[in-house]
């Protein structure tokens, strides 16, 4: 707060116009509302802070460069390495074309991992009932966590998944839009699960029913959804 003097150069406390009193008042009502954690000039946090991973994670990169998806594991859908132009890296990318199931899931070679951070970029290219695209984490015999974009809804979700889809933790957002490319990026240590979008940290949320396994990619029904420059960091767990 900048103090201002009067056009005579005298202390605001001592002018004759009341000023002075308006001052301390404003002063001791700062110092008060501080001291309950309401500081007026002091803005909140827009973000939690950004959770790191123990030390001795690894690394796992793919960029779809092969053909071949060696060690990778369809649980449900259409997925294969095709070219596309402009893809992040490379030619090649993953794509899923399945028109009709639920979901549609592929499981990524290593791990199990206990604590994660993933990213992944995805380009939702179509689809009528959903346009959508996720990263799977902490898969086992079909249980999992999922934090997905969807190019036709405003939100942005976690959700588990245990012989049926339940909501966690759900931000508005402004619709990742169609036929071009945008980051996923989901950290999880312990109990605690942090979900970005383009870089933006929007889901923060607490859950402990799931504490290790793979990790995944995921679409919804109709999407027709392309995947590249997926990085695991990951510490493995048993």
């Amino acid at each position: 707060m900048k103090r201002r003097s009067g056009g005579g150069g005298g202390s605001p406390v001592r002018g004759g116009d009341g000023t002075g009193f308006v001052w301390i008042v404003a002063v001791v009502l700062a110092g008060l509302l501080g001291w309950f954690g309401a500081h007026p000039l002091r803005r909140p946090s827009a973000r939690a802070d950004e959770l790191t991973l123990p030390p001795g994670a690894l690394t796992e990169r793919f960029d779809f460069e092969q053909a071949e998806l060696k060690g990778w594991k369809s649980v449900d859908g259409q997925w294969a390495v095709e070219e596309m132009p402009g893809a992040p890296s490379g030619k090649g990318v993953l794509v899923q074309r399945a028109p009709k199931n639920p979901f549609n899931v592929i499981v990524a070679p290593g791990g199990p991992y206990r604590d994660v951070d993933v990213s992944v970029r995805f380009k939702p290219i179509s689809g009528r009932e959903d346009a959508s695209g996720g990263i799977v984490f902490r898969f086992v015999d079909g249980r999992y966590y999922v934090v997905r974009a969807n190019a036709l809804e405003n939100n942005f979700r976690l959700y588990y998944y245990d012989r049926g889809r339940r909501q966690l933790a759900s931000a508005t957002v402004e619709p990742p839009a169609l036929g071009r490319w945008h980051t996923i990026r989901v950290i999880a240590v312990g109990e605690r699960i942090q979900g970005y979008l383009n870089g933006k940290l929007l889901l923060d949320h607490r859950d402990s029913r799931f504490r290790i396994g793979q990790i995944g990619l995921w679409t919804k029904a109709d999407s027709v959804t392309a995947f590249d420059d997926l990085v695991v960091l990951g510490t493995i767990g048993s």
